[in-house]
């Protein structure tokens, strides 16, 4: 598992929208996994946080990140999204 935390100052909440908007065919909010146009997302979280917005995903490979990154960079940097976010190996992934 691949944990992806995106914490950054080019990160909005607006911008995020608008994002989720592109990759989903124009809605605001991700309420599905299968809403997402590529497959190996396992967790998706998003909100504001204390000192800006805020994304955590977990997938399942490093496939999966490749497969992310292919269908959001340029849509990310196009609505002004400037750093990529970061990927860590997961030491504990646990679900209900």
């Amino acid at each position: 598992m691949i944990l992806a935390v995106h914490r950054t100052p080019s990160l909005t909440q607006e911008r995020y929208e608008e994002v989720v908007r592109r990759l989903t065919g124009g809605k605001s909010r991700i309420d599905s996994l299968d809403d997402v146009p590529f497959q190996g997302i396992v967790f998706h979280a998003a909100g504001q946080a204390r000192d800006g917005f805020l994304i955590v995903d977990v997938f399942e490979s490093e496939e999966a990140v490749a497969r992310f990154n292919a269908a959001i960079r340029d849509i990310a940097q196009d609505v002004g999204i400037e750093q990529p976010p970061e990927f860590f190996s997961a030491h504990t992934y646990v679900t209900a």
